[in-house]
């Protein structure tokens, strides 16, 4: 297979607009706040907080929300057009937004910085950039190894960028070129090398390992139908139609499926834990199967676990807690705890009405996001954001929102 990396292929101005609304709406005459401008606006005011002070961001029909992920006030309203997908960029302050155009950065506004033993933590009005990546289909971000990779799904190309310069007036990247445009997924690897998807418009069919100069080492095509990634204590994990493809020590590891088809295309990993949690479908021709069982995959021992939760959830129902629990987020309104390492649901909780997942994947639907030790779930039928307490297991807090809400993320 033939990659080509052509070094610092592109750089992109990161022409920044500082906006902080405290209405909904601009004074008249005025550019609205949050519009990608051509001109860099003044540098917005910084605060030193005495605590971290995170942030959520909520898309919409016409641009994105910053929250306070303690108090759910809203910071600022940002318009933006298009369907709109968010990724963490990796520095725990930028998220990377998927447009018509490519990829914009959000700087969400809150930050800390290490100061020998302790941190400092910051905060700033949110601002959002013109495309920094232009890509005509822009797909999956993956950050790890001091690098943040776009991969743009109508080319084939992934463009690698540092992930501590994504704050910087000037960013410079580096890109790969695949041998075919797929919808495709890279993780940037230790010294300078990546794992990227192999495939073609008509499907993906494994993973590759190159280095930093673009040649493969190493390949697995025992992955049909790859899609999506999850990191886990030690490993890689990319989901397969017939089960889980895992990268760990430098070798892949196939992890099949229960059923001839078991298809895990959306999964869910941390730090504490080997275990990925993924969804689990079995019926290959279905135009939108409902499951209500969810896969374990223990990505040390390559075992696999099903769990029967006795009620449907999607692609956004997927989250893990701060010590490694699955969650998920059932259509029938709660949020469902697993322990990971037994499969026992340990606990329900209810979170809002019962709700079914519309046909078409880009439609709002009530999704999950963790942060710490709170859950935070969107309601789009009641236009509502909940805070869900793992401690107590309790919704902590709920807001009113002025749009129907689609994705969730924070900056992690």
């Amino acid at each position: 297979m033939n990659f080509l990396k052509t070094p610092s292929a592109s750089a992109a101005a990161l022409t920044l607009s500082a906006l902080l609304l405290s209405a909904c709406s601009s004074p008249s005459g005025s550019t609205p706040a949050g519009s990608p401008s051509s001109e860099p606006a003044a540098s917005p005011s910084i605060q030193e907080q005495s605590a971290a002070a995170p942030r959520l961001v909520l898309t919409h029909d016409g641009g994105l929300t910053v929250f306070d992920a303690e108090s759910l006030e809203p910071i600022s309203e940002i318009p933006l057009e298009g369907f709109l997908r968010l990724s963490s960029a990796g520095d725990g302050r930028h998220l990377a937004v998927s447009a018509n155009e490519g990829f914009h950065l959000l700087d969400t506004g809150s930050w800390s910085e290490a100061h020998g033993d302790h941190a400092h933590h910051y905060t700033s009005e949110p601002s959002l950039t013109e495309a920094v990546v232009k890509a005509a289909k822009p797909g999956h971000v993956v950050s790890a190894a001091g690098q943040t990779a776009f991969f743009d799904d109508s080319t084939g190309t992934v463009s690698f960028v540092g992930t501590d310069s994504l704050g910087d007036g000037h960013l410079e990247t580096d890109e790969v070129q695949l041998p075919e445009a797929h919808h495709g997924i890279a993780v940037p690897l230790d010294g300078g090398g990546l794992l990227a998807s192999v495939g073609s418009v008509e499907g993906r069919t494994g993973a590759a390992v190159l280095d930093a100069g673009g040649t493969e080492l190493l390949r697995s095509d025992e992955c049909p139908g790859l899609h999506g990634e999850a990191a886990a204590a030690g490993s890689l994990a990319f989901g397969c139609e017939d089960g889980m493809l895992v990268y760990r020590d430098g070798s892949f590891h196939k992890v099949p499926s229960p059923d001839s088809y078991g298809r895990m295309g959306n999964q869910a990993g941390s730090p504490e834990s080997t275990v990925v949690l993924a969804d689990y479908k079995t019926h290959r021709d279905a135009d939108l199967e409902r499951p209500e069982r969810v896969a374990l995959v223990d990505t040390a021992s390559d075992r696999v676990q099903l769990v029967e939760l006795g009620t449907s959830y999607t692609f956004r129902s997927l989250g893990r807690g701060p010590a490694g629990e699955a969650l998920v987020l059932g259509t029938d309104g709660a949020l469902h705890v697993i322990d990971a390492g037994t499969g026992v649901v340990a606990s329900s909780i209810s979170v809002i009405d019962p709700w079914e997942e519309p046909a078409d994947w880009q439609q709002p639907r009530p999704a999950l996001q963790v942060l710490g030790s709170t859950a935070y779930v969107t309601d789009p039928a009641g236009s509502r954001l909940l805070a869900v307490d793992l401690a107590t297991g309790s919704v902590a807090r709920s807001v009113q929102l002025q749009h129907t809400p689609n994705e969730i993320r924070a900056a992690l």
